[in-house]
C-alpha cells in the first residue's frame, strides 16, 4: 500500500495533483508573481506522510525480489501538517511569510494519515532514505523547470 507518493515527472498542475507538487507550484508562482499570499485546501492542520518517489520504486523492487506476498504499506513515517509542509517549502523557496487563504469549503481529507512501516522493515529490509525536505526541493525545482521551460507555459502560469 502506497503513501501519498511525490516527486518530479508527477502532476503539478489542473486539481488533480498531490499537496506537495500542488504547494511547490503555488509558492513559485506567488515568488515569481510577487504575490505574498497562497490559497491552501482545508485549515492547513490536515496531517500526511509523503514519500518521494524514488523511495517507492526502492521499496517495490524490494518487494518484487521478496519471497513476502502479504500486503505492506510503502511509505514514509515523517509526518508533518499541510502548514508544516507549507514552511519547509517557503524555506526552500526563499520566500518567507506567505499569507495562507484557507478554503474550508475544499476537500482536505482525513484529520491525519501516515504510514507504519514495521512489516517493511522487518520483512524486506526498507525503509525511505530522501527526507520530505529534500524531496520537495527536487520537486520544487523540477515544477519550476516546467513552468518557466518557454514562454507559453511562463505566460500560461503568471495569469494564475
Amino acid at each position: 500500500r502506497y503513501h501519498n507518493i511525490y516527486g518530479p515527472y508527477g502532476t503539478y498542475d489542473g486539481g488533480r495533483e498531490k499537496a506537495p507538487a500542488a504547494l511547490c507550484r503555488k509558492i513559485f508562482l506567488a515568488k515569481s508573481n510577487k504575490k505574498n499570499k497562497i490559497e491552501v485546501w482545508g485549515d492547513g492542520k490536515q496531517t500526511r506522510s509523503f514519500l518521494y518517489i524514488d523511495d517507492c520504486v526502492d521499496g517495490t523492487l524490494r518487494l518484487f525480489e521478496s519471497d513476502y506476498s502479504e500486503p505492506v504499506n510503502i511509505g514514509s513515517d515523517e509526518q508533518v501538517s499541510i502548514n508544516q509542509m507549507i514552511d519547509i517549502i517557503e524555506n526552500i523557496s526563499d520566500i518567507k511569510n506567505l499569507k495562507r487563504i484557507y478554503l474550508l469549503d475544499k476537500p482536505k481529507g482525513v484529520r491525519g494519515r501516515s504510514s507504519n512501516n514495521e512489516l517493511a522493515t522487518k520483512t524486506l529490509d526498507w525503509n525511505y532514505s530522501v527526507s520530505l525536505e529534500e524531496g520537495l526541493k527536487k520537486t520544487y525545482e523540477w515544477i519550476f523547470l516546467q513552468i518557466t521551460k518557454n514562454k507559453d507555459n511562463a505566460k500560461k502560469f503568471t495569469r494564475s
